[in-house]
């Protein structure tokens, strides 16, 4: 969890959390100015509102710091924000509020002894924690205040650095820092003076006095006032050239790096014309620029070892520095290194102390730049994942040599030469196993070649068999050889030369005890990304306690990884190999039997997730019975969303898998049962694949009930996110035409409820009227509560689109009252935003907007990121109706931006529709066309009415400043 108030207020944390509102991040901010110290509620009434709060300022400030436990909950850190008689106490740990960590660098930059570089080093690093204006993005009314405050002891750290640069003769480079900060504060009379000191040190005299007048005439304009005596007597000794100005002589330059070039492999074999190509391709002592080398090949293939050895080679050439950093692409249990992380350990093997390198990615990759300006460096960058990550670690002006390693073809890499590599050549291979084993090897020549073509020659395979021979004296070539043949008979469907890998692997596999070769074999069936220990309990048959033993059994010893805590997964090569055991090892109907049980499993706790989220609609979901050993399931709303993202990759796969494999029930099954999930939640790519899939299992299989259920979700994710209607009625009408032929009513009931929906986004609303009184007498013949409170609801819409107020009033309430029966959270979030806009249409605005604000807090309490963005749009509105136009567009802003990040087409349309006549009412001449532009072109492709709205605003509004 990290804080940040030196710039945007922000709070990241490790994991996923809510998003915090602007307001939220206000209140937050506050709390971190004072951290550790109580904040009661009428202090923070006062802070954000002033003297004049509104009535439901305590109110709103007990639902923001609701809000914010539940952003740290999500990382944590629940016990972070605390509840005292006094009032709320915020206390972050060491080093996550950018503001403690600024301070803390400047107290240790004053402490003693240390020198002059140390003490410049922590006030850079401590201003690189600067972001911009402090407190940004941010309005209360203790923000101008506060604000003023950090900005001041912004300026006397840059004052203090100054002091320590100009008194070190470093002039020069400070230049164009000090004027930037003096041209933002035009009457700090202390950074004016350093100014016009670097000028005239520079050679600038001109220009230093220039910026003594620009001062002088600020200063009597703003304040009416001259300046100091200090300012008088400076300015006199640079028109005199007063010789006690000169510079002291320049600090000495930093010490050279050292060597962390990796350990040179003595039994390095072959590769001879890939060396002399990449020596060829390095400059010599006279190149001048920067030579990058991209080496490419598979896994395993020998890469890291060329690089290494070429750099040793080459070692001579780059006095200043030989470094080695492995970007953990493809390393087992680790993340890649993100650009922080690998610019901070760069950083470190130059010699920059820790506390001396700044957070932002930009100022350390400013930092690495400048401190390879003028040397002459190797750098080795290992196992890199693509060429995004290596472009901000490239040094900038400097006669470097870069190698670097990849499985991918760094073909996006400008400047780079590449090197593909390729197995080894049979005699490389047969010297490479014979260094490493001895004579043994060279007695039994035909035997180590059948041990090479097992390990397919690769590099990585070659070794792990020649290390497993050298420890084992009494094993032969041959028997080691027999060994490895009997895998390769197992892996002959890999037609690769990873098959070489895994025959390694298999030695590894063999040491394992008979239950955790069980468990690795079952591993390698399920189709998903990763596992916890319910789900291989699931797909072991195993109690979860046994089943999460033998994966941490698996883990140690090095055939599982883990990303994070409770989630396992293969590296990618013994993913493979843990299949392909599987598929010898284990017969195809306890294959079957292990992925019958887990698919239960997924199903299972996926039915009682969704439950917890959306209990309206259980009656529509396919009912399933509990595991014979169930593992535990989410208790609560959080709980089941949380286990739902946390599988939702896993359970599509799981679809896939299903659907291509000859289990077309278990996708069917599973479309159903997380439509709502993944369409109340914005998944919407997921929703078309596993719906899709569903789709074509039902048509093959003649299930026409299920082919309706199916089609009638693929429209609402076309309805609603993508704004296909055309295409979400040709789904809706045809499952009409398969529920009305199978007698099937619930998905005639729905299709028609659909159906009248379109016509009401299309303003037929004599026709959606009808649709959805049908679709009301059906639900309500089945008993459909959910089903009748959504008609109930559509039809107030409806009412209320064609003037009857009283009407629509009625059914929403109808609505309200029977959603909230359910329990269900999404339908109340639906009908407390229809009420407000009733209430808009009515006058009451005010009304209007404790409506959506509540139906704002429900989808952020439960993660409904579409019905989040509409309740912003509509407070907009009733913003603006209310002459609140600053607020408006924050609120249309904050919409816009989670329409975008969902894909929710027609509330970005809407988003803008709202900015075009908000800006246009505030003046705003250039955004009011830019965002009536926008809108013009989402509402055209969404082919609804609004189109021609927008047109004629558009044709109202005055012309821009570069028009004619």
């Amino acid at each position: 969890m990290r804080f940040t108030i030196l710039g945007p207020v922000e709070v990241a944390p490790d994991g996923g959390a809510p998003r915090l509102a602007p307001r939220h991040r206000a209140v937050l901010a506050y709390l971190l100015l004072h951290a550790g110290v109580p904040v009661g509620t009428d202090r923070l009434v006062e802070a954000v509102w002033g003297p004049l709060p509104p009535d439901s300022a305590r109110a709103q400030i007990q639902t923001t710091i609701a809000a914010i436990r539940r952003t740290l909950r999500a990382s944590g850190a629940d016990g972070m924000l605390v509840t005292r008689p006094s009032g709320y106490v915020l206390t972050p740990a060491s080093g996550q509020l950018d503001l403690d960590v600024f301070t803390g660098l400047l107290a240790r930059a004053s402490d003693a002894p240390q020198d002059a570089d140390d003490t410049a080093d922590r006030i850079r690093a401590a201003l690189a924690l600067w972001r911009g204006e402090p407190l940004g993005g941010i309005t209360a009314h203790y923000v101008p205040g506060a604000r003023a405050r950090l900005v001041g002891q912004l300026l006397s750290a840059v004052e203090r650095l100054a002091e320590l640069e100009l008194a070190r003769g470093r002039h020069e480079a400070l230049i164009d820092e000090l004027s930037a900060h003096a041209a933002a504060h035009p009457l700090r009379e202390r950074l004016r003076r350093q100014l016009m000191l670097a000028l005239h040190r520079a050679g600038r005299q001109t220009d230093a006095l220039e910026a003594a007048r620009t001062y002088r005439a600020a200063l009597a304009e703003q304040q009416g006032l001259d300046p100091g005596p200090a300012f008088d007597r400076l300015e006199r000794d640079i028109l005199r050239n007063d010789p006690a100005l000169r510079p002291p002589a320049p600090a000495p330059a930093r010490p050279r790096a050292g060597d962390f070039l990796p350990y040179d492999l003595p039994d390095f074999t072959g590769r001879e014309d890939e060396l002399d190509g990449l020596v060829r391709l390095c400059p010599d002592e006279r190149g001048a620029a920067v030579t990058m080398v991209a080496i490419n090949g598979m896994a395993g293939v020998g890469k890291t070892t060329l690089a290494v050895r070429a750099a040793h080679r080459l070692a001579h050439r780059y006095p200043d520095g030989r470094l080695f950093l492995d970007l953990q692409a493809h390393t087992a249990g680790r993340a890649p290194l993100d650009a922080a992380d690998a610019l901070a350990a760069l950083l470190g093997q130059l010699g920059v102390p820790p506390r001396n390198i700044p957070a932002p990615v930009p100022e350390r990759a400013a930092l690495w730049r400048s401190e390879l300006s003028g040397r002459r460096v190797l750098l080795v960058l290992d196992n890199a994942p693509g060429a995004e990550w290596i472009r901000p670690l490239l040094p900038g002006s400097s006669r470097s040599l870069v190698l670097i390693t990849s499985r991918r073809r760094l073909t996006d890499l400008d400047g780079a030469h590449t090197l593909a590599l390729d197995v080894l050549p049979a005699a490389d291979a047969e010297e490479l196993f014979v260094a490493i084993v001895g004579e043994r090897a060279a007695r039994e020549p035909g035997a180590v070649l059948d041990v090479l073509r097992s390990c397919g020659f690769l590099p990585l395979a070659v070794r792990i068999a020649a290390a497993r021979l050298s420890h084992r004296p009494r094993w032969t070539v041959a028997h080691l050889a027999d060994r490895l043949r009997d895998h390769r008979r197992r892996l002959s469907e890999l037609a690769t030369p990873e098959r070489g890998v895994a025959a390694a692997f298999a030695l590894s596999y063999q040491q394992l005890a008979a239950d955790q070769q069980r468990m690795f074999r079952l591993l390698g069936l399920q189709p998903g990304r990763d596992i916890g220990p319910e789900a291989a309990a699931a797909l072991a048959g195993l109690p979860p306690d046994r089943a999460e033993t033998l994966l941490e059994d698996l883990l140690d010893a090095h055939v599982l990884t883990q990303h994070r805590p409770g989630r396992y997964t293969f590296h990618d090569l013994l993913r493979g190999h843990a299949l392909a055991t599987a598929a010898t090892e284990e017969t195809p109907e306890s294959r079957r039997e292990a992925l019958d049980r887990l698919f239960h499993h997924h199903l299972h706790t996926a039915s009682e997730a969704v439950d917890h989220l959306y209990p309206e609609g259980r009656n529509r979901r396919p009912r399933v019975p509990a595991p014979k050993n169930p593992g535990p399931t989410p208790r609560d709303e959080s709980e089941a969303t949380t286990w739902l993202d946390g599988e939702r990759e896993n359970l599509v796969a799981a679809g896939r898998y299903a659907a291509e494999h000859g289990r077309p029930a278990h996708t069917s099954r599973l479309s159903a049962t997380l439509h709502r999930y993944l369409l109340g939640h914005g998944h919407q790519a997921d929703a078309l694949a596993l719906h899709e899939l569903a789709l074509r299992a039902a048509h093959h299989t003649g299930d026409t009930a299920a082919e309706a259920r199916t089609l009638i979700d693929l429209g609402e994710v076309h309805f609603w996110w993508h704004g296909a209607h055309e295409r979400a009625v040709e789904h809706y009408e045809r499952a009409l035409e398969l529920a009305r032929a199978a007698g099937d009513r619930e998905p005639e009931a729905r299709a028609l409820r659909n159906l009248g929906f379109v016509a009401t986004r299309r303003r037929a609303y004599e026709r959606a009227q009808d649709l959805c009184t049908r679709s009301l007498a059906l639900f309500r013949a089945l008993g459909d509560r959910a089903g009748e409170a959504g008609c109930l609801t559509d039809l107030g819409i409806v009412h209320g689109r064609r003037g009857r107020l009283d009407d629509a009033d009625d059914h929403h309430r109808q609505a309200l009252r029977v959603y909230r029966e359910a329990g269900s959270r999404i339908g109340e979030t639906i009908v407390l935003n229809n009420i407000g806009l009733l209430y808009q249409r009515q006058g009451r605005f005010d009304e209007a907007r404790r409506h959506h604000h509540r139906a704002l807090e429900l989808s952020r309490v439960f993660s409904f990121p579409g019905d989040e963005a509409e309740s912003l749009n509509a407070l907009a509105e009733a913003s603006r109706s209310l002459g609140d136009l600053p607020r408006a567009v924050v609120e249309h802003d904050a919409a816009l931006v989670l329409a975008r990040e969902c894909g929710y087409r027609s509330e970005q349309a809407r988003a803008h529709d709202g900015l075009a006549h908000v800006h246009r009412d505030l003046g705003h001449v250039d955004l009011a066309h830019v965002h009536a532009r926008q809108a013009l072109d989402l509402y055209t492709a969404l082919a609804v009415p609004e189109a021609d709205e927008i047109r004629t605003l558009l044709g109202g509004l005055p012309p821009t400043a570069g028009s004619t």
